[in-house]
């Protein structure tokens, strides 16, 4: 029997809680590992402990009050939806809450001082995740979606710091970072400009390296800038891009996904190439053919007497 809209919004649903508990029983437990508050750069200038991951989360602070301010007033990104402007406004709030509960986490890094760093990301992670399902997918169901993935963020947050495992928070933080670009590509966007998505998760991608290679950048760069802090000016640069594509686009009248027009591009390409490949042979033609009359009139000109007689 087929399942009414509802009813496959609960099968979704329930499966996605299933999968989470068989992956909680299969999985180990990840305990907060204390080496991660040991940053490369601690250096402190004006007075401020850990001055640059402090002050490289401002740019956090400029970009979410843009967005929120442009998101809120004026309909500025010409949304048609109610659902995408709770989401998007769910999203620069994160963003902006990130640049104070980064910089106080930096302060003093510690465990307690963390859940305030991590809170306002899943804020974010989760308005853009349910942002994208009402693009995609169907606005009804993203617009229901966005309370529960803001409950499943902070409760993953609370969870860690309660029972010191790690992995609820890390599904809230990667599956968006995977399955956001996956469905750019695959499913066919209600916009335009829809390749800003797998730009800013390149950005993402980009910000990940440099936090897992703190260390390495900070002796790279000759212990002027770490790589935490690398990463907080290459995650800025998210929002920046989604700022940039909300401004840009406009509703298609024709649904295409990436893929598909990477598919119409390619073959555009193949059949442009195979039309310079027909206008070689052309040439070439004309080439054998000319060189066929060069040579006769060359043979002619040979036997023919340099001065007729008279």
């Amino acid at each position: 029997m087929a399942l009414d809209a509802r009813g496959q919004r609960v099968a979704a649903w329930g499966t996605a809680l299933l999968l989470f508990v068989v992956l909680m029983i299969v999985t180990p437990r990840i305990p907060q590992d204390q080496k991660y508050h040991q940053f490369a750069d601690r250096r402190n200038f004006i007075g401020v402990p850990n001055t640059l991951n402090v002050i490289s989360n401002f740019p956090f602070l400029v970009i979410g009050i843009v967005g929120l301010v442009l998101t809120i007033h004026g309909n500025n990104f010409g949304f048609s939806l109610k659902g995408e402007v709770l989401g998007w406004a769910a999203f620069f709030v994160g963003i902006t809450a990130t640049s104070f509960g980064s910089a106080y986490y930096h302060l003093n890094p510690n465990d307690a001082r963390l859940v305030w760093d991590r809170l306002p990301m899943t804020i974010a992670f989760a308005s853009v995740m349910a942002v994208f399902i009402i693009e995609r997918i169907d606005e009804t169901t993203g617009r229901d979606s966005l309370v529960p993935l803001l409950i499943a963020g902070a409760g993953s947050v609370a969870y860690w710091r309660f029972a010191n495992d790690l992995r609820p928070y890390a599904l809230v933080q990667f599956v968006p970072c995977l399955a956001i670009p996956i469905m750019a590509i695959l499913l066919p966007p209600k916009y335009s400009h829809s390749s800003y998505w797998l730009w800013a998760a390149g950005w993402y991608l980009l910000a990940k390296i440099e936090e897992a290679y703190d260390m390495k950048f900070y002796r790279w760069t000759h212990f002027v800038v770490s790589g935490h802090t690398l990463k907080h000016l290459c995650a800025a640069m998210v929002p920046v891009m989604t700022i940039i594509m909300l401004s840009c686009r406009n509703v298609r009248n024709e649904r295409q996904s990436l893929l598909e027009r990477w598919k119409q591009q390619l073959g555009g390409i193949s059949s442009s190439y195979g039309e310079r490949e027909s206008i070689v042979q052309k040439w070439r033609r004309y080439w054998n053919g000319r060189s066929v009359l060069d040579n006769e009139t060359e043979a002619l000109v040979q036997g023919a007497p340099l001065h007729p007689k008279l």
